[in-house]
């Protein structure tokens, strides 16, 4: 293979390769004339440090393409300043196994940044395909009996659990790393609640696989020593109420960011107390379940004591509000408290088959809101709860998201019944930093999908519904002479000043996606965005 080629001179100059520009640019290239690929002086000749130095100019799979010259350039692929970071998305296969276990066994020693999300896309049929399936699953279980998992199913969770072993011990000694974030989306095995033991089981007899990451997770935190951000979501109870107990107190008093996340945890379970939140007084970034959060933990954050709060994200699901309580929750006064300390505090929720009832209770004026999301499959938001947030919110809220995934199409809820005014154009026109609104599974009304786009204009980056989302007032259609359709895309369009379309095809939403994978992935940016 070649790999630095001289050039003839009546060629036609052209691109160079990727392995020759970036030669070139670190003033490596061969001199005229001369070809280092022959055996007197082959690419394997070169000192490590320029073979290294080579490869910093290059992307990911041209260094992986260019490794391919050699023995001694293999061996230099893995150079530590090459891989500062690695981001890693896994099908839960057998397949994926050998190569993440090649990859971290060159990498997991000394990569700084570690993220992996562990991805079952693909997901088998039987016992599960949503919610509204894994209701019905549990009913036809009968009360107290975990329903039947094909063995599919299982091989899965065998699967994970192998790979999430895999990660885990070839970072546990790992004393460079300073952020760690670890996703497990196999949230569709969580529906309406955690997976049973049963399951686990059956895959885990003993439970020594679980014990084993645990202690793992555990001893990864005990040795870090420049840990700045740990991140750790869905992840079948890998992080324990005792976990966070691993780290030393410098290195829980310099943490910048912690997400913790898991709908696993039994009762009344919480994975961090208010008193071991005490030992992080430079957080700047924290993610929870929101009954994790309680008042006593806003009262921790307001203290002189801890640096200011930048980001806030919130997750409120309805299994834990089932379990747990919102009794704990911060009232109005200790979010002013918070807010007091924290000037630049900015929240994210994310809501999930929460009921109105339960969220106009949640919703304190003093919240300073950016973004909500609500998705649900049973339970619809009501529209005081959105009036309720453009009142309380107008000077914060960039982000409002609804989503319903309902099976019946056939007839959506309408927010503006029995109102004088539709409660996402009083949105519209009251949150005037409003960047983003996507709507799915609600009904928006053709002239109240207009009045919100001259209302917002160009400041509204984002405007996404889709197409059996969109109602159109059969009076207005009567005296009409132009296609609505037509009509209603050219009105929207001028109104946003740029071209818009609605949504065809609802996987083409920016914002669809399972929903804890997208709070995660937002919450992530969110959080990095400070």
């Amino acid at each position: 293979m070649l790999l630095f080629l001289s050039q003839e001179p009546e060629a036609r100059p052209g691109p160079p390769p990727p392995v020759a520009a970036a030669a070139a640019a670190a003033g490596l290239g061969p001199a005229p004339g001369m070809s280092v690929c022959g055996e007197a002086v082959g690419a394997g000749s070169l000192p490590s440090e320029l073979v290294v130095h080579i490869f910093s100019f290059l992307a990911g799979p041209d260094r992986l393409r260019a490794s391919a010259a050699c023995s001694h350039w293999r061996e230099c692929l893995f150079y530590p300043a090459l891989w500062p970071r690695l981001r890693l998305s896994l099908r839960v296969s057998p397949a994926e196994r050998p190569r993440l276990e090649f990859l971290m066994r060159k990498c997991g020693w000394f990569v700084r940044e570690l993220r992996v999300q562990f991805a079952a896309d693909n997901y088998p049929s039987g016992g599960g395909g949503g919610a509204a399936a894994a209701g019905e699953g549990a009913a036809a279980a009968g009360e107290g009996e975990a329903p039947p998992l094909c063995p599919r199913w299982l091989d899965l969770l065998r699967t994970y659990l192998e790979l999430v072993l895999c990660v885990l011990s070839s970072v546990r000694n790992n004393r460079n790393l300073q952020k760690l974030s670890l996703f497990g989306d196999i949230s569709i095995l969580q529906q309406h609640g955690s997976i049973s033991n049963t399951y686990l089981g059956k895959v885990d007899p003993d439970g020594k696989k679980i014990k084993q990451i645990q202690q793992l997770f555990e001893e990864i935190l005990g040795n870090s020593r420049q840990l700045k951000w740990l991140s750790c979501g869905f992840m079948l109870q890998i992080v324990t109420p005792t976990s966070l107990s691993s780290l030393s107190n410098p290195i829980a008093n310099t943490m910048e960011h912690l997400s913790l996340l898991d709908n696993h945890i039994p009762g009344n379970t919480t994975l961090i107390t208010a008193v071991e939140l005490e030992r992080f007084v430079n957080l700047r970034s924290l993610a929870l379940d929101f009954c994790d959060f309680t008042a006593e933990m806003a009262r921790v954050l307001a203290d002189s004591n801890h640096v200011p709060l930048h980001r806030l994200s919130l997750l409120v699901h309805s299994v834990s509000i089932m379990h747990k309580s919102l009794d704990s929750m911060p009232e109005d006064e200790n979010w002013k408290a918070l807010t007091r300390n924290s000037t630049n505090l900015r929240v994210y929720i994310m809501a999930f088959d929460v009921k109105s009832d339960d969220m106009l209770r949640i919703l304190k004026p003093s919240i300073p809101l950016e973004r909500i999301h609500f998705d649900s499959y049973i339970t619809c938001v009501s529209g005081a709860v959105v009036d309720l947030i453009s009142r309380q919110y107008d000077k914060f809220l960039t982000h409002f998201i609804l989503m319903n995934d309902v099976i019946d199409m056939s007839g959506f809820p309408d927010l503006s019944d029995n109102r004088n005014e539709d409660p996402l154009v009083l949105l519209a026109w009251r949150c005037t930093r409003l960047s983003l609104l996507a709507v799915h599974g609600y009904t928006v009304w053709a002239h109240n999908l207009i009045a919100i786009a001259r209302l917002r204009g160009s400041d509204l980056k984002v405007l996404e519904v889709t197409e059996e989302s969109i109602d159109f007032d059969q009076g207005e259609l009567a005296d009409q002479d132009v296609d609505p359709v037509h009509n209603l895309i050219e009105q929207v369009s001028l109104g946003l000043g740029r071209p818009w379309h609605a949504v065809m095809d609802i996987e083409l939403l920016s914002v669809f996606t399972e929903p804890t994978r997208h709070f995660y992935r937002e919450m992530q940016s969110f959080s990095e965005g400070i």
